[in-house]
């Protein structure tokens, strides 16, 4: 049995829900609506110990994400987690969400679907593309925007994505009420079972052809013109940028390296590495006379390689004879963080404002 006990300032009536890797990170759940015991006192019991894929990791919300729990500061606080799911666990939330005024609804981006059906020539496949919009975008009709292309589109702004979301719109709006956030972000939905393969740079023993090289090949020379096309971008290489989690890390960081002409901006979490050890050695040709800018983050609990293999990765960069004012690098590492879409959401504000601002 497993007991959570959570405190909380009593001047937000809202109910309180249980999310996290036991229900799927699904919201509003009401199998998992915690009981009012008392003002400010709140509590659910498990009466069987949890079944997760991983780690029983959680948060409370009031409702959906737009109003998950903040730490004392007022941000957005990483996955509660406990290692042995039972007994009794006491639990303070100082701040909420919406409670705690995160961010100004007007800031709030413009999403907009730019094809359900998206034609990938290069994989003679489709797939849906969106996109989030400055919120200014329509106000100030001459103004032009970077752009930031992003993998696994469906885990970027859905709140009732399988895996989580890393709530870039959200983010989005936070950034921007306080000045930042002005840029354009272009999600990719990865191809479900066929999403290993299209983010593969290389052939694989287990996995057999990669199509990652077609893949990228489709980002740069079918959808970025196409996007270039349809919005008030800034087309050239300083303004676009690109970044991925997991397999979607890895397969930016090879689209980047792939096309040093066209993007020159890496938002890169928790790439897999150690699927494509070969990256190592590929060949590295940035523009030597502009600003190439690679923010990595790893996390200390994603296992054994992911810190290393980062740390490497930057290493080889580094020793590959670039002017460090052109190549900028800039490697995060949390010792405490997991593999997982709300971390990465987390640590967004803080890549875009190092890429963008």
């Amino acid at each position: 049995m497993l007991i959570l006990d959570l405190f909380t300032p009593n001047d937000d009536t809202r109910p309180v829900f249980l999310t996290g890797s036991f229900n799927g990170w699904a919201t509003k759940d009401d199998k998992y609506k915690m009981l009012k015991v008392k003002d400010g006192h709140y509590q659910y019991t498990f009466q069987d110990t949890p079944v997760t894929q991983g780690p029983f990791e959680y948060k409370y919300i009031k409702g959906g994400w737009e109003a998950e729990e903040l730490d004392a500061h007022g941000n957005p606080r990483q996955n509660r987690y406990i290692s042995s799911p039972k007994g009794q666990v006491k639990d303070t939330v100082p701040n909420w969400k919406t409670h705690a005024n995160w961010y100004d609804s007007s800031f709030y981006p413009h999403i907009e679907v730019v094809a359900k059906r998206f034609n990938v020539p290069q994989l003679r496949r489709r797939r849906r593309v969106s996109v989030l919009l400055p919120y200014n975008y329509y106000q100030e009709p001459e103004r032009r925007f970077p752009v930031l292309y992003l993998q696994d589109g469906q885990n970027l702004f859905e709140n009732d994505a399988p895996f989580g979301t890393w709530g870039v719109d959200r983010q989005l709006a936070a950034l921007a009420q306080n000045g930042g956030g002005q840029f354009i972000v272009v999600g990719i939905d990865h191809g479900g079972r066929e999403r290993i393969k299209e983010y593969m740079p290389y052939n694989d023993a287990k996995w057999g052809a990669g199509l990652g090289r077609e893949y990228a090949r489709f980002i740069a020379e079918t959808l970025k013109p196409y996007i270039d096309g349809k919005l008030r971008t800034l087309t050239d290489r300083q303004n676009t940028g690109i970044g991925g989690s997991s397999m979607g890390g890895l397969i930016s960081i090879y689209a980047g390296l792939m096309f040093p002409k066209v993007f020159s901006r890496f938002m890169i979490f928790s790439p897999s590495l150690w699927v494509s050890p070969y990256i190592y050695f590929e060949p590295v040709h940035f523009q030597g006379n502009e600003v190439t800018k690679i923010y990595l983050y790893a996390g200390g609990k994603e296992g054994a390689s992911m810190t290393a293999n980062s740390k490497r990765f930057i290493q080889t960069l580094g020793h590959r004879g670039y002017d460090t004012s052109k190549l900028q690098l800039r490697l995060e590492v949390d010792p405490n963080g997991r593999h997982n879409e709300a971390r990465w959401g987390q640590e967004f504000p803080k890549a875009a404002q190092w890429l963008f601002d």
